[in-house]
């Protein structure tokens, strides 16, 4: 065999590895949930963002706790209000009287994974203040440009059924994450572990009273991501992904279909995917795994096919299942 060959399949053995002891420790803490948490790691991993839409009390919060103390790194919740304003999230210029100068007071974007509760419930103009911290990696205050750190990440969650009082993200906006993860309720029989770790003393606002430790640093990540961009893709994989995107163009159930973004989030989720499931190159397997949170909030389906009761998902599946596959 080939040692580059054989060094990246270790590599991706690593990988896989890397992804179950991740999965090991967050089980400390998340009960089921299997692939929401698979899925926000591979955005992570990715380098995008996540949109995450379910009830409150489904442990998004959780999620986004757990994986900034699983890799190491900063994390700061912001709560979305209709009263917030852009220098809430990205700080402002105080003087300081004894020294005369003005300096920046940091918002709380300032750090590794945001954590942006209710995103739909504040005024498009703080919105924007958040997207081009998504965007470009920087805020700009003052006009003055201010690099963020790295990773950077905003984990933004919505409420699915509550809708009076909130400013729903456009088109433009929803682009930019690179998933949109639904979270359901649990199983019952997770539901019932649930309340067995609580009933025994789980406090999920004392994760560190949890025992989660650590199983990648920021220091790590570099290795990783050059691991994953070094994935295998063929061409027969390349077609598929934009046979798809051009069938969510034609569909007659969308108004909208998926953008060249799209195709982009889908190679660079699926190739993340087959990393963490030790493979050094892309099966279509790997596609169909991520299609849906790609392309759920990238859509926009046609009133008539809402009132046949259709909804991202379904118009998705049925898409996918209308492409034939690579061999």
């Amino acid at each position: 065999m080939n040692p580059i060959t054989e060094s990246m399949e270790q590599f991706m053995t690593n990988l896989h590895e890397l992804y179950g002891r991740l999965r090991a420790e967050a089980a400390k803490v998340i009960v089921g949930q299997e692939e929401v948490f698979m899925q926000v790691v591979i955005a992570f991993l990715a380098g995008g963002h996540v949109l995450l839409e379910g009830v409150p009390g489904v442990a998004k919060t959780l999620i986004a706790k757990t994986l900034a103390r699983l890799i190491d790194v900063g994390f700061a919740r912001i709560q979305f209000t209709a009263d917030l304003m852009p220098s809430d999230v990205v700080g402002t210029q105080v003087f300081d009287l004894a020294r005369s100068e003005f300096y920046l007071r940091k918002g709380p974007i300032f750090t590794n994974i945001v954590l942006a509760d209710e995103i739909n419930r504040a005024p498009a103009k703080t919105q924007s203040a958040l997207l081009e911290a998504m965007e470009e990696r920087q805020v700009t205050i003052d006009g003055v440009r201010h690099p963020l750190d790295d990773p950077f990440m905003v984990l933004a969650t919505q409420n699915p059924v509550e809708y009076e009082g909130t400013y729903p993200l456009p088109e433009a906006q929803l682009d930019r994450f690179l998933f949109k993860v639904v979270i359901g309720y649990p199983e019952e029989a997770d539901e019932q572990e649930i309340l067995r770790r609580h009933h025994t003393g789980f406090d999920a606002h004392r994760l560190e009273r949890s025992g989660l430790t650590p199983v990648l640093t920021p220091h790590d990540l570099p290795a990783v991501r050059s691991a994953i961009q070094a994935v295998t893709v063929e061409d027969g994989i390349f077609a598929y992904i934009t046979h798809i995107a051009n069938a969510t163009r034609r569909s007659a159930d969308l108004i909208l279909g998926g953008s060249p973004r799209a195709t982009i989030a889908t190679l660079l989720t699926a190739k993340t995917h087959a990393a963490l499931h030790g493979r050094a190159y892309v099966t279509p397997d790997d596609v169909k795994a991520v299609l849906l949170p790609v392309y759920r909030h990238r859509i926009v389906l046609r009133p008539e096919a809402e009132i046949e009761g259709l909804d991202a998902d379904a118009v998705m599946r049925r898409i996918i299942s209308s492409v034939p596959a690579p061999r």
